[in-house]
């Protein structure tokens, strides 16, 4: 199998190319290396039908069965992570190292998900009649992942949603298709004909998928305004809807902290991926006595790594993914300078055309300022000064936002009483980016809508059917 070229969707237990391609860039030149099909509205249909005809021996294969597909499917990956790691590295612009990572996050889903089971929940009193509440697939998913974790997020939808007994149409992101396509035909001869499929496609595909009335349910990672206009098309015929959206963390630093400690970990939970994580470390927000100690720290952890092509020796921080984000984000810093804002900068990247921007720390702007306000999504961070508790939760909370955050403190149970007060799904406690596929991971306010991961994830993808049966007496 050639990981280099070559790549075509998964369609019906087959891999299809189309006449029309995609380009394919390497964000650390700026130059396309490869393409990827362009899914036409025939070989969407195609996919969807493939699905909607597995579905139903799918739904009937006993859960061990599937289970036994999921660890399997598992196995294949890791067996070839290094191959994926590199192709990885070259559409998504990550650290080869760390790349190695969303392969094994991957794997440990698919194995997670194969050693659960739905519950059967029995009500029983004794009256002459037993309920059963059981709960059964809905039918063909759509799945669309994002760039900054393409196949991670890609198997947060697969490996819950083919566990319940549905089968899945998934879309990658047109930036990052390749690792995907390469996945597919991997597990061509894993799963039955049309229980995975994958396509690929511009960011026209995505509306064509969402208003299709062959789909039971939407699986959407992405930002929140493409989330809601997901929804609007979603309502159209009631599809049931996972949409995992975008967030501005706070994470809440206290004064009785080890600064040389903390300073290596709250760096990384803004900075790694190059900030293009949905639970970043977003606004970083440091108690008034310990804030010059600690903004020092990072400055010079900044200059410390090196920023660069994730394929080369020593990288620690990648490229933004795609010009778009790039543009967005260099928008944002202009701005920040524009306001007079002080901004302490890590060394630039490779001269070139690659989307490299700097560690960017804007050292204690206002609180309405633009790089607080918006979620950068890139290697910039605001960090503020606050004085008490009560006013540091009024601030992390004064956002539409509330996907995760953090709390930094030795005094464990102080940092839990400031995590339950903050409204979001998922707070740390002295630590961050930790995420389980045996835990719900679910966004508050305008940051999502259902549930990923637990068993309560795998539920999503399930309604509940309750059997009222008669008991005979004695």
């Amino acid at each position: 199998m050639n990981f280099e070229t070559d790549y075509r969707m998964l369609i019906d237990g087959a891999l299809v190319d189309s006449h029309e391609r995609l380009d394919v860039v390497n964000p650390a030149t700026g130059a396309a290396f490869a393409t990827a099909p362009d899914c036409t509205d025939a070989q969407l249909a195609a996919a969807v039908d493939a699905g909607r005809r597995a579905f139903k021996g799918w739904r009937g294969t006993p859960i061990a069965d599937r289970q036994a597909y999921l660890h399997k499917a598992a196995d294949i990956l890791n067996d070839h992570r290094e191959q994926l790691a590199r192709l990885f590295t070259r559409e998504q612009g990550r650290p080869t190292e760390a790349a190695k990572s969303e392969i094994d996050i991957a794997v440990a889903w698919l194995h997670a998900y194969a050693e659960m089971t739905p519950p059967v929940d029995v009500i029983d009193k004794g009256d002459g009649q037993r309920v059963e509440t059981h709960y059964v697939p809905l039918g063909v998913v759509c799945a669309i992942s994002p760039w900054n974790f393409p196949v991670n997020l890609s198997f947060w939808k697969i490996a819950p949603a083919l566990a319940a007994g549905n089968t899945i149409v998934l879309k990658p992101s047109p930036y990052t298709p390749l690792c995907m396509l390469k996945i597919g035909e991997l597990l061509k001869d894993v799963f039955p004909a049309g229980v995975l499929n994958i396509i690929t496609g511009s960011d026209a595909l995505g509306p064509k998928m969402t208003a299709h009335p062959g789909f039971a349910k939407i699986s959407f990672t992405g930002s929140t305004a493409t989330g809601k206009r997901v929804m609007e098309s979603a309502s159209k015929d009631l599809k049931r809807l996972t949409l995992e959206l975008g967030g501005n963390d706070a994470a809440i630093v206290m004064p009785d902290v080890d600064l040389d400690d903390v300073a290596q970990k709250i760096f990384f939970g803004a900075f790694f991926n190059s900030a293009q994580i949905c639970v970043a470390t977003k606004r970083l927000y440091v108690h008034e006595s310990i804030y010059d100690g600690l903004r020092d720290r990072l400055a010079g952890i900044a200059q410390a790594v090196k920023l660069g092509d994730g394929s080369e020796q020593g990288t620690v921080l990648g490229p933004l993914q795609n010009r778009r984000q790039y543009d967005r984000v260099t928008s944002l810093i202009e701005d920040a300078k524009a306001e007079g804002l002080t901004l302490i900068e890590g060394p630039a990247g490779p001269a070139g055309g690659g989307y490299f921007i700097p560690v960017t720390i804007v050292d204690n702007p206002p609180e309405q300022s633009a790089v607080v306000q918006e979620e950068a999504f890139g290697p910039v961070l605001p960090m503020m000064k606050f004085s008490t508790v009560e006013e540091v939760i009024d601030r992390a909370n004064a956002s539409e936002y509330g996907l995760a955050g953090a709390v930094w403190s030795k005094d464990v149970d102080q940092a839990v009483a400031i995590a339950r007060q903050l409204e979001t799904g998922t707070v740390w406690i002295n630590q961050n980016l930790v995420l389980r596929p045996d835990t719900p991971f679910a966004g508050h306010k305008q940051s999502g809508f259902g549930i990923e991961n637990g068993l309560e994830g795998m539920l999503e993808y399930m309604a509940p059917q309750s059997l009222y049966i008669p008991q005979s007496a004695g």
